[in-house]
């Protein structure tokens, strides 16, 4: 995968995972809102919609199902880890704990180069987001 460097994943804190897994989400969701023939303003609009501690706690619930016993593992640790500052006033506790753990599983996957389990992750999260919004 471009990018990912020699670091041991094992060996970061899951914050240090969190604070690649937020660039790797938030480029995935970008590129695959390329897809869709939208001017710009548009696109902003529905990254952001996308991307925040919400949509993310939503998407973490997605795939908890699908993690092996080590993703569950490190989601777990993700949600325990604790920064140095508060959940934005825009997010509950709850839903930054949670987003921060999806990072982490995503940063995660991103520096262990496991590009495939990347994709079929973020696959499912797009179709819980399609069923959620044809419901």
């Amino acid at each position: 995968m471009p990018g990912a460097t020699d670091n041991d994943p094992g060996a970061m804190s899951p914050l240090q995972l969190a604070y690649v897994g937020d660039s790797v989400y938030d480029l995935m969701v970008r590129t695959h809102l390329l897809k869709a023939d939208r001017k710009l303003r548009v696109l902003h609009h529905d990254a952001t919609c996308l991307v925040n501690a919400a949509a993310q706690a939503r998407a973490l619930a997605a795939i908890m199902g699908q993690l092996t016993e080590e993703e569950a593992d490190l989601v777990r640790r993700g949600k325990n880890a604790h920064a140095r500052h508060q959940a934005p006033r825009s997010a509950t506790t709850a839903d930054y704990s949670a987003s921060t753990a999806l990072e982490a599983l995503f940063g995660y996957l991103y520096i262990s180069r496991q590009e495939e389990r990347l994709r079929a992750l973020f696959d499912i999260i797009c179709g819980a987001r399609k069923e959620e919004a044809n419901a």
